[in-house]
C-alpha cells in the first residue's frame, strides 16, 4: 500500500494590496499552508497615487517564494491575482511599462470623468453608476491626453493584468470584474464600443474581458523559476480586492452580504438580478456564476477613531465605552469630507448632536462608534428599499472586526447574528477562486459558492442582544432625522429606515 501523501495539494492566491504583496498557499479545507509579504512603495502628491508596476512583479515573486518555501514539493494546483479596482497603466505589445501605475485613489481626471459621465449618459443610467475620477476610465483619458502617439500593441492594462501576463509571459485577458470601472457593460458583456470612439480611445488599447475564474493560461518558465510556482501551474482570472475579501468571507449565495469595516465602510453581498440605483451610489460586479455582487463605501469608518483618539489604547476606550449604551451624543462620524453611500453628498461633514463639551471622552468615543453601526444599518436600510433580498447571513472583515465589542455592538444595531469569519483575506478569496476555476467550469458541478463552503471557516457568530437593540434604535433613529434635515438623506429612504425601525 502507498504511504499517503504528508504534502497535500495547494492553491495560490495573491493579493496586490496598497501597501504590500500578499499570497497564501491555501489546502482544500482551507488551510493555510504558507504565506509571503512583501512591502510596496507609493508616490503620493495630493491627488497622484503611482506605483512603479516593476515593482508589483518584484514583490509577488518575494512573496510566491516565501509562501512556497514552507511547502515544498506540494503540487499546486492553480493561482488567481485580486488587485486594487480601478488601478491601471499603459503597456506595450510586450506587457513593458509605457506608464506608472495609477493607483485606486488617483484622482487627477477631474475633468475627464465629467465628459466621460456626458459622454456614456445612457449607458450609466442602464448600468446604475457613474464614473468618478478615481474609476479606470478618466484616468484612461487623463493619460492619453498626456501622450502624443502610442506605440503599436500598446494595451491599457489592470493592475492584475500585468501580473496575469508576467506569470504566463504573454499578454492575458482582463477579468469582468477589474473592467468594471473601465467601463465595461456588465450587463451585456461588451466592451462600449460607440462610447470609446466618442471619447476617442484608440481602438484595439482595451483587452479582451473574460468572466473571473477563467483560465488565462499556464505559469511560463521564466515565471516558474522567478516565484517557484512550477511551470504550466494554471493562472485563473481574479478578481478587485473587495470581491476577493466577498469570497473569503463566504458570501455567496443571494441574500448574504459581507461587511467590510476598515477606514471606511463598505458592504457587499450578492443578489440574483441586478439593483438598479437611483442615486447611483450602488455598483454591481458579475459574480462567476452569474449572480450579481452589488455594494458600496461609504465615507464612515475606523479612521475617524484615529483621527480623533491618534495613539489611545482602543481597546481601553472600548471597555469604557460599554458604559454608554446609548451615548449622550449622536454622531455623524466621517473618516473624511463627503459621503458615497448610502446617500451621495459630496459636500457633507460630520457632526454631533448633544453637549460634547459635557461629555466624557469615554462618552464620546461610544458615540463614534455607535454612530458607525448606525450608518451601516441605514445602508442596509437602503439596500432594502432598492429590493436586495437581506435574509441571508452577515459577515463582518476588516481591521474594525478585530474589536470584540464593536460586533458586538454592530449585532445589535442591526439586531441579527453576525459572523466572524476565521480567515478573511483577500489572498484567501484569490485560492478559493483559483481552486473553483481549475477543479471544474464555473457553474457547473463545482460552483463557487460550493468550494467556498470547503475553503471558509467561521470563528464565531455574535448574536444581537434585543434589550440593547430597543435602546440603541432610539438614537439611530435621531441620526435618520438630522441626515433628512441637512437635506443629505432622501425623504423616501429616511421613511423606510424608520419604517424597519419600528418593525
Amino acid at each position: 500500500m502507498p504511504e499517503p501523501d504528508p504534502r497535500p495539494e495547494v492553491w495560490l492566491g495573491i493579493d496586490l494590496g496598497t501597501q504590500s504583496v500578499r499570497v497564501l498557499a491555501v489546502d482544500a479545507a482551507g488551510g493555510t499552508r504558507g504565506s509571503g509579504a512583501e512591502q510596496l512603495r507609493s508616490r503620493r502628491d495630493g491627488p497622484r497615487h503611482e506605483q512603479d508596476p516593476e515593482q508589483w512583479w518584484s514583490a509577488v515573486r518575494t512573496a510566491c517564494r516565501q509562501a512556497l518555501g514552507a511547502v515544498p514539493g506540494t503540487p499546486v494546483r492553480g493561482v488567481a491575482v485580486c488587485a486594487t479596482s480601478g488601478t491601471i497603466l499603459l503597456a506595450d505589445g510586450t506587457g513593458r511599462p509605457l506608464t506608472a501605475g495609477l493607483m485606486y485613489d488617483d484622482s487627477r481626471a477631474v475633468e475627464e470623468a465629467p465628459l466621460a459621465a456626458e459622454a456614456g449618459a445612457a449607458l450609466w443610467e442602464r448600468l446604475g453608476h457613474r464614473p468618478q475620477p478615481s474609476w479606470a476610465l478618466p484616468k484612461l483619458l487623463w493619460l492619453l491626453g498626456r501622450r502624443s502617439r502610442l506605440p503599436a500593441g500598446a494595451r491599457l492594462l489592470h493592475q492584475a493584468d500585468y501580473v496575469g501576463g508576467q506569470l504566463t509571459g504573454g499578454p492575458v485577458a482582463t477579468d469582468s470584474s477589474h473592467a468594471l470601472k473601465t467601463g465595461y457593460d456588465t450587463e451585456r458583456g461588451t466592451w462600449p464600443t460607440k462610447l470609446f470612439e466618442d471619447l476617442r480611445i484608440p481602438a484595439g488599447l482595451m483587452p479582451d474581458v473574460v468572466r473571473p475564474g477563467t483560465v488565462l493560461g499556464g505559469v511560463c518558465a521564466q515565471a516558474a523559476e522567478a516565484t517557484g510556482i512550477p511551470e504550466g501551474t494554471p493562472v485563473v482570472a481574479g478578481m478587485t480586492d473587495g470581491c476577493a475579501a466577498q469570497i473569503s468571507a463566504g458570501a455567496l449565495e443571494p441574500g448574504a452580504w459581507n461587511s467590510v469595516l476598515g477606514t471606511t465602510l463598505v458592504l457587499k453581498g450578492v443578489t440574483a438580478r441586478r439593483l438598479r440605483d437611483p442615486l447611483g451610489v450602488v455598483y454591481s460586479h458579475r459574480a462567476p456564476d452569474g449572480n450579481w455582487l452589488p455594494g458600496g463605501a461609504s465615507s464612515t469608518g475606523a479612521g475617524v477613531l484615529s483621527r480623533v483618539f491618534p495613539g489611545h489604547d482602543l481597546a481601553r476606550l472600548d471597555a469604557r465605552a460599554q458604559r454608554y449604551e446609548p451615548s449622550s451624543l449622536v454622531t455623524y462620524p466621517l473618516a473624511s469630507r463627503g459621503e458615497r453611500f448610502p446617500f451621495l453628498a459630496p459636500r457633507a461633514e460630520g457632526f454631533t448632536l448633544g453637549n460634547r463639551r459635557g461629555a466624557s471622552d469615554a462618552d464620546y468615543y461610544a458615540s463614534l462608534l455607535q454612530g458607525v453601526a448606525f450608518v451601516e444599518r441605514l445602508c442596509f436600510d437602503y439596500l432594502g428599499l432598492l429590493g436586495a433580498p437581506l435574509d441571508g447571513p452577515v459577515t463582518l472583515t476588516g481591521g474594525g472586526a478585530r474589536s470584540r465589542y464593536w460586533c458586538q455592538l454592530r449585532a445589535d444595531v442591526l439586531a441579527r447574528p453576525l459572523g466572524l469569519p476565521d480567515n478573511a483575506e483577500a489572498a484567501l478569496g484569490m485560492a478559493v477562486l483559483a481552486r473553483a476555476g481549475t477543479t471544474a467550469p464555473l457553474g457547473a458541478t463545482t460552483p463557487l459558492g460550493a468550494v467556498a463552503r470547503d475553503m471558509v471557516r467561521l470563528r464565531a457568530v455574535v448574536e444581537p442582544r434585543p434589550e440593547h437593540t430597543r435602546r440603541l434604535l432610539e438614537s439611530h433613529l435621531k441620526l435618520v432625522d438630522a441626515l433628512q434635515e441637512h437635506g443629505w438623506l432622501p425623504t423616501a429612504v429616511a421613511r423606510h429606515a424608520r419604517r424597519r425601525a419600528h418593525l
